[in-house]
């Protein structure tokens, strides 16, 4: 299992920023995806998370109706479309899936800061 994020970076409060997670080494489109993320000396927390089937999705209630979490199988990718940024939306952003014997994947992070 291999996840790949990309897309963050420096951007301005009120700014946006699209992250993509790419998957591989599973059957994508059958697993649900999240987005989490962690600031240093906190733990890591939910952002986002879809479902695999229906594409339900569910939001942490700091991110609610400003991020939208999404997922086009076709290319074993899940995204994280961020508005509104804020500074207190800093922190690495990663994508997380668990298998089918409960093991969780994680990527290796993608910084995103908010700052004028």
């Amino acid at each position: 299992v291999q996840l790949v994020e990309s897309g963050g970076g420096l951007v301005q409060p009120g700014g946006s920023l699209r992250l993509s997670c790419v998957a591989s080494g599973f059957t994508f489109s059958t697993f649900a995806m999240s987005w989490y993320r962690q600031t240093p000396g906190k733990e890591r927390e939910l952002v986002a998370h879809i479902t695999s089937v229906s594409g339900s999705t569910n939001y942490a209630d700091s991110v609610k109706g400003r991020f939208t979490i999404s997922r086009e199988n076709a290319k074993n990718t899940v995204y994280l479309e961020m508005n509104s940024l804020k500074p207190e939306d800093t922190a690495v952003y990663y994508c997380k899936v668990i298998n089918m014997f409960g093991n969780a994947y994680w990527g290796q992070g993608t910084q995103v800061t908010v700052s004028s």
